[in-house]
Parts: structure tokens; sequence; C-alpha cells
């Protein structure tokens, strides 16, 4: 999910400068090269990237007692596996256990 720019905040006008290690360089330019773009492209559209997930991941959950202690309690009985897959960290597939996971705040359908 990308976030919307407006057109004035698309314009590269505002640089960036940093100091990384050569192996750092190295690796970067080498993912880079892989993915067939320059270095500061890569790194700018990593950054972007991750800077839209952290921001996207930060969300609020309204809930009564009773549903923030059904909460509370579904997260401390799932295995460090079903709590990745809960929260979004995660696959099923990458899991130990291929059992589906119920949650009571699942929605039903």
């Amino acid at each position: 999910m990308t976030m919307k720019t407006s057109p004035a905040a698309s314009q590269k006008n505002s640089p960036i400068q940093i100091k990384i290690s050569a192996s750092t360089k190295a690796i970067l330019n080498r993912a880079a090269a892989l993915r067939g773009q320059k270095l500061s492209e890569f790194i700018l559209e990593s950054a972007r990237t991750r800077a839209e997930e952290i921001i996207l991941d930060q969300r609020l959950f309204a809930l009564d007692d009773k549903a923030l202690t059904c909460a509370v309690a579904a997260r401390r009985s799932r295995s460090p596996c079903e709590k990745k897959v809960l929260t979004g960290r995660g696959k099923a597939s990458r899991c130990h256990s291929q059992k589906r996971i119920s949650s009571p705040l699942a929605r039903k359908t």
C-alpha cells in the first residue's frame, strides 16, 4: 500500500546525505544492481517502503473491558509463531504447525 503525496511533495529538491561504511555501501550497490536500479533509487525506495510500513503499523484499537481482557488472554495463550501470524508479522506457511488459527476477535463471515 503506497501513501499518496501531493505534486509539490514529489519534487526532488530536498537532498539527504548519509555516511556509511564501505561494506554497507557494497551490499546496497549489489542489491540495487540486482533490482536494476541506481543506488540512490534503491535506497530511497527501500527507505520509503519501510517508513510507510511503520506508519501504517501504528493502529489504535478501542476496546471495552471485556474485549480487552479477551484480546490479552488470546495473545498470551498463543505460540510465538501464532502470535506472528495474528499480528501480521508472519505467514502461516512459515509456522511449524499448519493448524488453523482461530481467534475470538476474528470476524465471522
